[in-house]
């Protein structure tokens, strides 16, 4: 009966950080890709630069601070890191309501996306091992339910007006706060953290040395899809013809995509493991990706986009249950951090390479490095090692797990 209460207090635990993970991305996605662009450019004045500015300093200050994050959450339960979290993410939306100055949006900006930090970390921590890729894919769920939803409803909720659009981000903002308060959660270590930081790099990196192409293929896989980031609206317009409204159906399919096989896909791998889901995963990413370069039709944009969709609900469970077995586990926090740091770097890296190819004007360039990228990254797994890619309840050691 013990053991059942606690996966039951597990699964609890689990949920709760889902919904928290939901709030906290719808928040994201309606304020930085709808809220920004249009009350900042049109009611106070300020330049589109600013405003990309503010959301690149958004995911910077987000990626860079979770080996601090990981840091914390050793050390304290992960209940109160969470509400730092939210009071830095107040003060972030605080200021960006309420000045008008481009210097306050910014840092604005960086306070949101250091107060939503935490939040991934604790969500990996509670992953239970014998379902890590399903559940995986049930987060990747909330987590992209929320950032599609966010900017969707703003965009619905514009016409009625500034007041209507902050009193919905505030209702989700504290519906996400209220939820915190519900969750029961422990330092994500369960043993005292008695190492310094240094020997906890130490121990991941004894282990990450392990894994081979680990650490240079978090870096490749971000910083190819990274290049596509300034090109995609562009691309899709002049190249492929589509119209706004037709873009948004093609990217809505590529989501259903993934929301569809996540979970499915997150089931199977718990089941067989090893690594074609990563191989195949990628090769057919590669090859959809090349395919958008030779097509000039909206059908054919939506057949890709849903085979682009397959193939990430097809890696991205399998992906992350691989980064898991190679984590410490007397520094759960700070390794996820560091892990999550590391991919970070390449949304930095990859739309700075994307601006240097497309300064060409070839278009398809952009595209076409990023699809080679992406195969490499398939062949490179498929000749690695198969003893690299065993799961960790296949034989790993497992984490332990906070209720």
């Amino acid at each position: 009966m013990d053991i059942i209460r606690k996966k039951e207090r597990q699964q609890q635990t689990f949920t709760r950080l889902a919904m928290i993970l939901f709030f906290i991305e719808w928040i994201r996605g309606a304020v930085l890709i709808t809220f920004l662009p249009t009350y900042i450019l049109t009611s106070w004045g300020l330049t589109t630069s600013v405003v990309g500015i503010a959301v690149s300093v958004h995911y910077l200050t987000d990626s860079l601070i979770k080996s601090f994050i990981g840091y914390l959450l050793d050390r304290y339960p992960g209940r109160t890191v969470l509400h730092g979290g939210f009071f830095l993410g107040f003060v972030g939306l605080l200021l960006m309501v309420t000045t008008h100055s481009p210097w306050m949006l910014i840092v604005a900006s960086a306070c949101l996306g250091a107060g939503f930090s935490p939040i991934w970390i604790l969500c990996m921590s509670q992953v239970s091992e014998e379902k890590r890729a399903q559940q995986m894919g049930t987060l990747y769920v909330y987590w992209m339910a929320g950032l599609g939803l966010g900017p969707v409803m703003m965009n619905l909720l514009i016409g009625g007006g500034l007041s209507l659009s902050l009193a919905v981000i505030g209702l989700f903002f504290v519906a996400g706060w209220i939820m915190v308060g519900l969750v029961k959660m422990n330092k994500v270590s369960v043993q005292s953290v008695n190492i310094s930081v240094g020997e906890q790099f130490v121990s991941l990196w004894n282990k990450v040395k392990k894994g081979g192409f680990l650490v240079p293929g978090m870096l490749l896989q971000t910083t190819a899809g990274g290049i596509l980031v300034p090109f995609l609206t562009s691309f899709a317009i002049s190249h492929l013809g589509l119209s706004h409204s037709q873009l948004s159906i093609v990217l809505f399919m590529g989501g259903a995509g993934v929301v569809l096989f996540l979970v499915p896909m997150g089931k199977w791998f718990d089941q067989v493991g090893g690594k074609w889901f990563l191989v195949i995963g990628f090769g057919v990413f590669a090859v959809a990706l090349f395919g958008l370069t030779s097509i000039n039709s909206f059908s054919a944009a939506i057949g890709l986009s849903l085979l682009l969709g397959c193939a990430y609900a097809a890696l991205l469970p399998s992906w992350n249950a691989l980064m898991a077995s190679y984590i410490p586990e007397d520094s759960v926090g700070i390794s996820w951090g560091l892990l999550f740091s590391i991919e970070g770097l390449g949304v930095v890296i990859g739309p700075l390479i994307g601006g240097w190819l497309g300064s060409s004007g070839n278009q398809l360039l952009p595209f076409q490095v990023s699809a080679c990228l992406f195969g490499l990254i398939s062949v490179v797994y498929l000749l690695s090692p198969a003893r690299l890619f065993i799961h960790r309840n296949r034989g790993m050691e497992k984490l332990p797990n906070v209720s």
